[in-house]
């Protein structure tokens, strides 16, 4: 009876034992919980009230700092740019500034270039840092990204300056001619001499202001909003009508071909104008008794058929370096060819920018003393026809002569013209 009483009293004193020690284990995990961790320091306890709320709806990048330089909030695009990392502000010039806020609470803002993540060409990254003490123990680092905004700003002071320069040449030689028209009162065939020149300069101005009102409108206005349907054919049409004359003084051929009755959709002033520059570019770089072609088709395309329009000719073709910025503006390939022709630059912007509001884009292939194809690509409007049927190809010679080649083609290695060599005979155009 002894052992058996003993062996129950041990058993009991266990059993409280175990009872106490798991009670104690209980309160300890339950402490545990409550006591705040460093990610809710971070977050609820150290952050002012609506400060979380406000940093996350902002267009700017922002980063929170305590007063150990670790990050307790940051924007997911402040991880975009690169700015935080393992937990740290990555930028060290941030970093000083962020440190110096704190210890005399005052608000700081630099201009910072930055290394592009991602590339291995060292571009830059333009940003605006600005500092700001948050609390007693907090700092707020906001960066604007401004890129963009630089990138914009240099296109337009390069533009301006191209104005001004453009412009000042023939107001220049205008206001030199007037001076020798006066001087030379008393020679007729001098006079007659310098007022042709006059002439020359005034309609090298008026083009150039036209074409810059031109872009300006592309530019501005949305072309589908007054779109309509517009027939490809018109529009080759109303480009080689524009470029007849100019073509006739180098005895340039213009043909025309490709398929009949397409239509695009959008507005038909610009697009006329997109056409014409294209063919008026081709006839002007094209050496005499040489061929331009222009030809259209319907393409299929994931988006929705397209129509392509070519223009073709037998030029003298563009390098690979100069056609990353054949479609800038007031950029020539030849500019003592441009000023020989009266040129602008202009041109090919208009085309790229109208190209680009109707929803399409202009492509170029090349090849130095083969000539060039430029492709306009644009939506098609209207049901689907049938692809089988083609207008048969027109083609018109300045001075009345034809020729017997297909229309649109240019050398067997130009890849644009291959698409084009099925057309039939070509008619003369009226």
């Amino acid at each position: 009876m002894d052992v058996n009483a003993a062996v129950a009293a041990v058993a009991a004193i266990a059993g409280v034992l175990t009872g106490v020690i798991a009670m104690l284990a209980f309160r300890w995990s339950e402490r545990e919980q409550k006591r705040p961790t460093r990610s809710s320091l971070h977050t609820d306890a150290v952050l002012p009230p609506g400060v979380d709320t406000v940093l996350s709806v902002l267009r700017s990048s922002a980063v929170v700092l305590d007063e150990a330089d670790a990050v307790v909030k940051a924007s997911s695009a402040a991880y975009a740019l690169g700015l935080v990392r393992g937990g740290k502000l990555a930028v060290e010039p941030m970093l000083q500034m962020a440190r110096d806020t704190r210890r005399d609470g005052e608000i700081r803002q630099v201009e910072l270039d930055l290394p592009r993540r991602g590339t291995g060409r060292g571009e830059a990254l333009a940003v605006s840092a600005r500092v700001a003490p948050l609390g007693s123990r907090l700092v707020l680092l906001l960066v604007e990204d401004l890129t963009e905004a630089r990138r914009i700003e240099a296109v337009r002071r390069d533009f301006v300056a191209n104005v001004s320069h453009e412009l000042k040449t023939p107001v220049g030689a205008l206001s030199l001619l007037s001076e020798a028209v006066m001087d030379a009162s008393d020679d007729p065939e001098a006079v007659e001499r310098f007022a042709g020149r006059m002439q020359i300069e005034a309609t090298r101005l008026t083009s150039l202001v036209q074409e810059l009102i031109d872009l300006s409108r592309v530019q501005n206005d949305d072309p589908l909003e007054d779109a309509e349907p517009v027939r490809v054919d018109e529009l080759v049409a109303e480009a080689v009508d524009r470029c007849r004359h100019q073509a006739g003084a180098k005895q340039i051929t213009m043909a025309a071909g490709g398929t009949a009755d397409l239509r695009v959709w959008g507005n038909r002033g610009q697009l006329a104008a997109a056409l014409g520059n294209l063919v008026e570019n081709a006839v002007n770089y094209s050496p005499a008794r040489t061929r331009v072609g222009i030809a259209a088709r319907s393409v299929n395309a994931p988006g929705g058929d397209h129509i392509e329009i070519a223009v073709t000719d037998q030029g003298i073709g563009i390098s690979d370096k100069d056609k990353e910025r054949i479609f800038e503006r007031f950029y020539r390939v030849d500019p003592a060819r441009s000023r020989a022709t009266g040129g602008t630059g202009l041109g090919l912007a208009i085309v790229k920018h109208v190209a680009a509001s109707h929803g399409g884009e202009v492509t170029v292939w090349s090849a130095e003393g083969q000539g060039s194809t430029f492709t306009l690509r644009l939506p098609e409007a209207g049901a689907a026809r049938d692809r089988a049927h083609q207008q048969p190809a027109r083609e018109t010679r300045a001075g009345g002569a034809g020729l017997d080649e297909e229309a649109g083609r240019s050398t067997p290695e130009s890849p644009e013209s291959n698409a084009y060599e099925t057309l039939p005979a070509p008619e003369v155009l009226p």
